[in-house]
């Protein structure tokens, strides 16, 4: 497993994907029984995937990625080309996405504290995933041009993406006392921790540097294995865990995650006139068709038509 991991290091993929992969190549192992991979071939991986599709029911984009974590451990750990055949295919269909009202929103907003809910609008008002939010530095932020500039992001993208006038105010507010947070770290030799090695040979200063210090630092300090204190971003699942909270706090009916003021802000955005190839640049997809899911739910009703009983 070392071994898959280096290899998905060696090939810049995100620590997320990392995970995914690991944990479906640990999955084909233990079906069947811990063999090494060397001794299975197509017709195990075969099964393997079939038994995804039917017995646990998975999604049409699960499936795929597992088959993308096999075909990469045969690929280039045991050093033998895959050819599939004979796998039974996962289901597959439209998944509308759900998205909140303008007056949803509000309602979570209101049920939300502090940083949660500056996080939950910078989410909702650029249309930023969770672990993007989270991850954002303090030379990200433009307050002149109101722009965010995502670093790294799905598929290590950069994008811009605006920043809501409504965001702006509390945002500076936020970092004055991040500020004097940063100030009291740089005192006891706090660093920030950075993205990679390449970097810290780039930018050697930068863990001492304001400009790289997180918006959302975390509360808790650690110590790397260099002997070295730091304080890494925001954990993600805070607020993965407070948004649900607010939205049934708010009594809304939908289930709501962080993801889904993303989506909101996409639909919000359609129908408000913006372009479709427009919010492909912002949400940075490479695919129009990935952006075009949601026009199912932009207006009134599916696909923006009206009912017939209105007119009753």
């Amino acid at each position: 497993m070392e071994t898959v991991r280096r290899s998905l290091r060696e090939r810049r993929y995100s620590r997320r994907t990392e995970e995914a992969y690991v944990y479906w190549i640990r999955r084909f192992i233990e079906f069947h029984g811990r063999v090494h991979p060397a001794q299975l071939g197509d017709g195990e991986v075969a099964a393997f995937l079939s038994w995804l599709a039917v017995e646990e029911r998975v999604a049409a984009s699960t499936q795929k990625q597992a088959t993308a974590a096999l075909v990469l451990l045969y690929d280039r750990v045991v050093g033998r080309t895959l050819h599939l055949s004979g796998v039974a295919p996962a289901r597959s269909g439209t998944i509308v996405p759900t998205v909140l009202s303008e007056r949803e929103v509000r309602a979570l907003f209101r049920e939300l504290s502090a940083i949660p809910r500056l996080c939950a609008e910078i989410m909702y008002g650029s249309g930023l995933r969770v672990t993007e939010c989270v991850a954002l530095r303090v030379k990200d932020i433009d307050f002149d041009r109101l722009t965010i500039v995502v670093r790294a992001g799905k598929g290590q993208k950069d994008r811009r993406t605006p920043l809501g006038e409504r965001c702006a105010d509390e945002l500076r507010r936020h970092l004055t006392r991040v500020r004097e947070q940063y100030d009291g770290d740089l005192r006891r030799g706090v660093r920030t921790t950075l993205l990679d090695g390449a970097l810290s040979r780039k930018y050697p200063g930068a863990d001492r540097d304001w400009r790289w210090r997180y918006v959302f630092g975390a509360s808790r300090t650690f110590v790397d294995g260099a002997g070295v204190r730091r304080r890494h971003h925001l954990d993600a699942t805070v607020l993965q865990r407070a948004v649900p909270a607010a939205a049934l706090r708010a009594e809304l009916t939908k289930r709501v995650t962080c993801h889904t003021l993303r989506h909101s802000f996409a639909t919000h955005l359609l129908e408000s006139g913006v372009d479709i190839r427009r919010l492909q640049v912002v949400f940075g997809h490479t695919d129009v068709r990935t952006t075009m899911r949601y026009t199912h739910v932009e207006g009134r009703g599916g696909a923006g038509v009206r009912s017939p009983a209105d007119r009753l």
